[in-house]
């Protein structure tokens, strides 16, 4: 719980962050920057879930790798033996 406060405090934080450079820098009215900072903030909060799930996936696919190859090693010992 305590993490999902922390990044929704840290989204904000940005955000606003942003907006403040968008307008100082470029001069854009703040209407203008509103959907390309909800954008960034969506994008912000759900790239380590989906990280997560593709680092998940991946240690799933190597462990049934090595558990395939493990099964392989003993039918083949069984074949010799």
């Amino acid at each position: 719980m305590m993490d999902t406060i922390q990044r929704i405090i840290g989204l904000t934080i940005g955000v606003l962050v942003s907006a403040i450079l968008l307008w100082w820098w470029a001069d854009l009215a703040l209407e203008q920057s509103i959907a390309a900072l909800a954008i960034g903030a969506v994008a912000a909060f759900f790239w380590p879930v989906v990280v997560g799930i593709w680092l998940a996936r991946r240690a799933k696919h190597r462990r049934d790798d090595k558990i395939q190859s493990e099964v392989e090693r003993q039918v083949n010992e069984q074949k010799r033996g």
